[in-house]
């Protein structure tokens, strides 16, 4: 018997997930979205094996996967929790867990599991802007790391089966803790963000727009594009204000960082003002270099490596540990 792993949200995370599975034999696919369009769109390109609402789509799931915005997942929680299959895993890929964690402890029933994903994609695909289904590719998350986040007092068999799963999907798994991927999400998702929609509040409507608007160009756009990204602003609120000490920590490091650079400005320092320009520019440079090179993933093994849950998929967790586990004890009961 296929293991059926439910994927609610079919933008390019989740149909991405999708894709990723196809060629699995021993997983059944199924497909949730909330526009009907794009689900009937993701059965059509093969992104799942069958289309279903909810809760219809996760009572025979053995994991569900919610990519969904942060606004969408407290009120996705709770309807879906009192359907949960006995040992189900549900999974997110939120970039910050601060909000999910406490939701998931309240609606997810005992005996049902936790693990919240945060996927980092390929480097070829980071510089688009174009998200949704359409930018799904079944190789999105090759040679990235997924930071897999773990309440505490997870069983083992299920944190192993989570990072399997990571690997399954070309990615690798690293262990974290909620506060270690919140600051480091922070840092590098949520900041960018606000930086973009406080550029924009800085420029649009003020004094000289009406004008400059007519030549803002490549510079401003590239920027301002983080507000592009699929966060909505209700997820984007969601997540600042989940995690406000780290923001703030984030927007002082930033503004620390602009008054710098002002204060160059304002003095004149020519050279003070070249070594932040050219270091910046270095900096990206290598970041740049560094995602591509991805010699991380030479850490701790092959990564081309698929491992054996990906063949066995129905033989790990969900057959010879804890599902066949527990159904040998309510026979002896």
């Amino acid at each position: 018997m296929n293991t059926q792993i439910t994927i609610i949200g079919l933008g390019q995370i989740g149909a991405s997930i999708g894709m990723a599975l196809k060629d699995n034999k021993n997983i059944k696919r199924v497909g949730c979205d909330k526009d009907a369009a794009v689900a009937k769109a993701a059965q059509s390109l093969e992104v799942v094996d069958e289309i279903k609402g909810l809760p219809a789509a996760v009572k025979d799931a053995a994991i569900v996967v919610l990519c969904l915005p942060l606004s969408e997942i407290r009120e996705t929680l709770r309807s879906i929790g009192p359907w949960l299959a006995e040992n189900a895993i549900v999974m997110d890929t939120a970039p910050i867990k601060s909000g999910v964690t406490q939701w998931a402890r309240e609606f997810i029933p005992t005996g049902r599991f936790y693990v919240g994903l945060v996927p980092g994609i390929r480097s070829d695909y980071i510089a688009s802007l174009e998200f949704g289904l359409n930018a799904a590719e079944p190789d999105l998350f090759r040679k990235g790391i997924f930071a897999v986040d773990v309440p505490q007092g997870t069983p083992e068999e299920v944190v192993n089966f989570s990072m399997d799963f990571c690997r399954l999907l070309g990615g690798k798994p690293m262990l974290t803790d909620m506060l270690e991927s919140d600051g480091l999400m922070t840092s590098v998702h949520v900041l960018p963000q606000l930086a973009a929609a406080a550029l924009l509040n800085a420029t649009i409507g003020q004094p000289g727009w009406q004008e400059a608007r007519k030549l803002a160009g490549r510079p401003f756009a590239g920027v301002t594009s983080g507000m592009a990204y699929h966060d909505d602003a209700a997820s984007l609120r969601d997540a600042v204000l989940a995690n406000r000490t780290g923001t703030v920590h984030a927007l002082d490091t930033l503004m620390a960082a602009l008054k710098g650079l002002r204060d160059d400005i304002e003095q004149g320092n020519e050279e003070g003002v070249s070594e932040r320009l050219i270091e910046a520019g270095k900096d990206r440079e290598a970041w740049l270099d560094e995602r591509e090179q991805a010699v991380w993933l030479k850490e701790g093994g092959n990564q081309e490596d698929v491992p054996s849950f990906g063949q066995h998929i129905g033989q790990t967790i969900f057959g010879s540990t804890v599902f066949e586990r527990n159904a040998k004890t309510k026979k002896k009961k």
